[in-house]
């Protein structure tokens, strides 16, 4: 019998039947290469949705236990609301650092650097004696978890741009959009069974498991695409190349505005609801969490259909939805014959349409400026808080007995994210 040539699959088959197998199994090898890293992607979006959500766990979370800190603590209530506003601005003023810092040293030393310092400064929360201690640490707090917040949105620019990255942020969003619905729960159900320390003590568990998480996370920015020097100084740079493209400032506008008027329900729901037309805080928990149900749905939606329809397009529509439910709010709450069904529904209009504005408003303003990208993130996050922090206080301006401020900020912060439209370029509008 003849020797077996290297090239044949089987004495007697010709060598061309190897070619099937050879491509099958090429094929195979191919879909396995792609579904690892179909998983590892994946990983990586759950990690920034989960960082991207500092915010809302910080924030959401010990909103029902204000109270029985005020009278643990020996404090007064503007005191310890005073550790909103700390933790507020730690998230405004961190983001202008760790963003910054991000594209001049890489991506993961200011990550991890942050999110270590959040979860100290929970330990910190978690044992202070003082309410003036308390409002330090969590000023400390807010800046660490800023670094989350600012450098999620910049490595979803390193890995994406346009319509991919307009996904990608709405995949985070719904990710981010389980904590304000999850926080308000949690923190309610803990008060049933323990102090409002342990509020901190699980944040600070948090922020342990996502330093964890965070170290596994691939590097986004390379040295080759670093802005070396001074901090500072390519600070000033980048910020003077933002603010001089018109687009980018319309879409900063269109998303701080846009967040600030949920900041407002944020901070006025509670009162309005509770003590204008008296739902308990559990069934006032439940509501917050339909709002937000919402939100995570509309952020879902507009990843399935952002490429069919433009991020422009599905701006510009999310937008006049949001200014519509604003305008809603305020006839329905001046007229007050309408009840607080038609208020719901109005809120529930708002704080959807955030779902079309925050994911597709962040990716066309981070889209042309992928040099900067850490500190166009940056300047985004400090306008959605610093504004936000500003029209907090102004929402209760009239009282607990009138829904009628928080009317007016929110159908005035609508209709001004929507007008701010018209400083983008009009080819830019059109996605042109």
């Amino acid at each position: 019998m003849k020797d077996t040539p290297w090239w044949s699959c089987a004495p007697g088959k010709p060598w061309r039947t190897i070619l099937p197998v050879f491509i099958r199994r090429t094929d195979k090898e191919g879909r396995t290469t792609r579904e690892e890293k179909s998983r590892g992607m994946s990983r990586v979006v759950v990690t920034l949705g989960a960082l991207s959500a500092f915010g809302p766990l910080s924030i959401d979370m010990y909103l029902p236990a204000l109270p029985s800190m005020t009278r643990s603590l020996g404090s007064t209530a503007s005191l310890t609301q005073l550790t909103l506003t700390a933790c507020l601005a730690g998230l405004a003023l961190g983001q202008m650092y760790a963003g910054p810092a991000s594209d001049a040293l890489g991506r993961k030393r200011p990550l991890l650097l942050g999110v270590a310092l959040y979860a100290a400064a929970s330990v910190l929360c978690l044992v202070a004696p003082s309410v003036y201690l308390l409002i330090a640490m969590r000023f400390v707090q807010g800046i660490g978890g800023a670094a989350g917040i600012v450098i999620a949105r910049a490595m979803v620019r390193d890995l994406r741009s346009g319509v991919a990255a307009a996904r990608m942020f709405s995949t985070m969003m719904l990710i981010n959009g389980l904590a304000p619905i999850l926080a308000p729960l949690i923190g309610g159900q803990i008060l049933r069974f323990a102090g409002w320390r342990v509020v901190f003590a699980l944040l600070a568990a948090i922020g342990l498991a996502l330093f964890v998480a965070a170290s596994r996370l691939p590097e986004t920015l390379p040295a080759a695409r670093r802005r070396p020097g001074s901090i500072g100084g390519e600070t000033g740079r980048a910020l003077r190349v933002l603010v001089s493209d018109r687009a980018f400032v319309g879409r900063a506008m269109g998303c701080g505005l846009g967040f600030a008027a949920m900041f407002a329900y944020i901070s006025g729901s509670p009162f309005v609801l509770q003590d204008i037309y008296g739902v308990s805080p559990q069934t006032f928990s439940l509501l917050f969490g339909i709002n937000a149900l919402g939100l995570a749905l509309a952020n879902q939606l507009n990843g399935l259909v952002v490429g069919k329809l433009s991020p422009e397009w599905l701006l510009i529509r999310g937008l006049s939805a949001t200014a519509a439910g604003g305008v809603g709010l305020l006839a329905v709450v001046a007229s007050g014959k309408l009840g607080m069904a038609a208020v719901l529904a109005c809120l529930f209009v708002v704080v959807s349409s955030l779902g079309f504005v925050m994911p597709n408003a962040t990716a066309l303003a981070l889209t042309n400026h992928p040099q900067e990208a850490g500190t166009a993130s940056a300047l985004l996050g400090v306008f959605q808080f610093a504004v936000g922090a500003l029209v907090a206080p102004l929402v209760g301006i009239g009282g607990a007995h009138t829904a009628l401020p928080m009317g007016i900020i929110i159908a005035l912060l609508g209709t001004m994210a929507l007008l701010s439209q018209r400083i983008v370029p009009a080819a830019r509008r059109r996605g042109t």
